[in-house]
């Protein structure tokens, strides 16, 4: 909205400020960052009032969890509260791919809460049917994949980059579509899986949508694609505004989410954060490069898949607990030691996929 303001400007003065998208950038992470601290703790307080007992706890998880019972759920509203103030203060809104991801954003972070909301007010852990959660999800995916292909430009309509080869182009063809889909709704329920442990989502969150952020400022300018031989999409540098907002939303979260844990993000927020991650990878076309970036999230579903694929067919685990968080849980690792360790290993990982922007 602020953007308007460059209406005012001669070219010389402080209003001409508010057309650079890095400008933008760090004001939507100082609002957001902001409107964390200001709104945590009176949030909180109402979601403790509310909920009486909180998040339940499941009976079969790691011992050390019955410790946080009674912590409220539904700190996500924090995080998406934060996001879209500073979103829609700092971006423009002519912008079809920053109303993309917070479309995602949004209606992800609906089926969240909803699902958060069963679980408080019934205190067992289902919540909403995983078949509906899933039909919604790929629902709000298949509006999602047809948008961003809408205004994608028309040599890469359909098609998959391939990170380091360069100026590859894979012709997806009608299969497109179901892929966007399965990258949207793959990251989002990745992510929700990531949600274990106090700060353990969070972070790794704000690391992979600051690394997609630098992404989106790239491919969206001219000069950067010709310089990184990476693919030309125009609009998604305004990504960048959303990318920052989230980093600040984070932040904020996190002084609140850090051991131990006065909120829980809750379904309402690793969904949204989820969703959002796979929204900007398909706008920029870097969706193979999230398997590298958010490669965390990726093990932890794959360790889920494959503990259950694996009792089915032979009644034994491969892992002591899934998702692989709570694998080394059991095996003794304090929840510091193995929400910092997983920290370094995005962090790590996020400096892989940047390098594939020059890699070629």
């Amino acid at each position: 909205m602020l953007y308007w303001l460059t209406a005012l400007s001669d070219g010389g003065d402080v209003f001409n400020l508010f057309r650079y998208i890095t400008f933008r950038a760090g004001g939507a992470f100082m609002t957001a960052l902001i409107f964390g601290f200001l709104f945590g703790k009176p949030l909180i307080n109402v979601l403790r009032k509310r909920q009486g007992k909180g998040q339940p706890i499941r009976d079969d998880g790691p011992e050390g969890h019955f410790s946080k019972a009674g912590t409220p759920t539904m700190g996500g509203l924090l995080i998406v509260g934060a996001l879209l103030t500073a979103t829609l203060l700092w971006a423009r809104w002519d912008n079809p791919f920053v109303w993309l991801v917070l479309f995602v954003t949004l209606a992800y972070g609906l089926i969240g809460f909803a699902d958060d909301y069963a679980k408080v007010s019934k205190q067992n852990t289902k919540g909403v049917p995983g078949k509906v959660r899933l039909m919604l999800g790929v629902l709000i995916a298949v509006t999602a994949s047809l948008w961003a292909a809408a205004y994608h430009p028309e040599p890469l309509q359909n098609q998959l980059a391939l990170p380091v080869f360069k100026d590859t182009l894979i012709n997806l063809g009608i299969f497109y579509v179901p892929f966007s889909i399965c990258v949207i709704v793959g990251a989002a329920n990745a992510v929700n899986l990531t949600d274990g442990l106090d700060g353990l989502a969070i972070m790794p969150s704000m690391i992979a949508a600051g690394t997609l952020g630098v992404i989106a400022y790239a491919v969206g300018r001219v000069d950067f694609t010709e310089y990184l031989d990476v693919h030309y999409v125009p609009g998604t540098g305004e990504i960048l505004i959303f990318t920052a907002a989230l980093f600040g939303a984070g932040l904020g979260f996190l002084w609140y989410n850090a051991p131990p844990a006065a909120v829980f993000m809750g379904d309402t927020g690793s969904l949204a954060l989820g969703g959002a991650l796979g929204a900007i990878a398909v706008a920029t076309k870097h969706e193979l490069v999230l398997a590298i970036v958010g490669g965390l999230f990726v093990v932890e579903a794959l360790s889920v898949i494959i503990q259950v694929l694996y009792f089915k067919r032979t009644g034994k685990r491969v892992f002591l607990m899934a998702p692989i968080h709570h694998h080394y849980e059991k095996k003794g690792w304090a929840e510091p030691q193995i929400v910092i360790r997983f920290w370094i290993i995005s962090l790590i990982l996020a400096m892989i996929g940047l390098a594939t922007l020059k890699v070629r």
